[in-house]
């Protein structure tokens, strides 16, 4: 990695790319688009509520009134909007540089289930992602250096993959179950990368996890943690940062984890961090692979 200290200004000028964002219209997604839009690329937000991407979409022109900006609904958790999503997308645009999978659902009260019936965690953070990613790939693949970039945790430390049943209907533990969900984000990453290079695809995949960042997904977290978020969590601005690299840093060749560089990763500038031993488990991302080709019934044509 280069710079140390990197930050928003560190940014390359985008003019010309497209941009995906999911999870565009708050929190770290809302950040992204920011920062993109000001660095001239042409974002599209995927957004769950079309009505609130509106509304964000309205306050980054008041902030950035000549940027390229569009709402497009995705609803990550309803493969059937995925699917429609992608038909959109390909009937208005011919290319696609940078997918950023960066929305999440962590925390939910009560165990809940996407509308293909996966747990929400896994469905919307893992499976939404990776069947977005795989409807797009030809796009991708015909785009020169594109780049897909996703969103992780550093709850997936102490997570494991539960491939006899990914969708916790034997039990269930909402914290472990998102933890599961960001290792996923990882094994995914790694494994793509490994595949667009095994098959000579001019395009990278690298993964980023926020740390501690003060965001409305945190809202779930319990009364713990919503005391102690205060004391040790950064700024959006700040969190967004690894994201931002991730998926505009020129000197990345593809499978690094960026995340912030102070207290065991929990707030700092962003730099290439390690993640844990299972999430480079080739036996596991193959697998896991697997079940996720089943369970969506999305498989990628490299």
């Amino acid at each position: 990695m280069h710079e140390s200290n990197w930050s928003e200004a560190n940014i390359p000028d985008q003019k010309g790319k497209i941009i995906i964002i999911t999870g565009a219209n708050s929190g770290l997604g809302l950040e992204a688009a920011k920062a993109l839009c000001k660095k001239n690329a042409t974002v599209i937000m995927a957004v769950r509520d079309a009505e609130k991407g509106e509304q964000a979409l309205q306050e980054i022109k008041r902030e950035t009134p000549a940027a390229d900006i569009t709402v497009l609904q995705l609803d990550l958790a309803d493969l059937d909007s995925v699917h429609s999503f992608a038909k959109i997308f390909h009937q208005k645009y011919s290319r696609l540089n940078i997918l950023i999978n960066n929305a999440g659902i962590m925390y939910p009260s009560k165990r809940e289930v996407t509308k293909q019936g996966f747990e929400i965690q896994i469905g919307t953070n893992h499976l939404g992602h990776f069947a977005l990613t795989g409807l797009l790939l030809d796009l991708l693949k015909s785009t020169p250096h594109a780049r897909v970039v996703t969103q992780s945790s550093l709850a997936h430390l102490n997570a494991n993959i539960r491939l006899n049943d990914l969708n916790w209907e034997k039990t269930y533990s909402r914290t472990q179950a998102y933890g599961q969900s960001k290792l996923a984000n990882l094994l995914f990453t790694y494994e793509l990368d490994r595949q667009f290079k095994a098959n000579h695809i001019d395009a990278m995949a690298t993964a980023a996890h926020p740390g501690i960042t003060r965001t409305n997904l945190m809202r779930t977290s319990g009364f713990f943690v919503n005391l102690l978020t205060p004391l040790v969590a950064q700024k959006a601005e700040m969190g967004v940062l690894p994201i931002l690299r991730a998926a505009t840093d020129e000197h990345l060749t593809g499978g690094e984890y960026i995340g912030p560089n102070k207290l065991m990763g929990i707030r700092g500038y962003p730099e290439q961090v390690r993640s844990s031993k299972r999430s480079h488990d080739l036996q596991l991302a193959k697998d896991l692979w697997s079940l996720s080709e089943k369970m969506t019934g999305v498989h990628f044509n490299y």
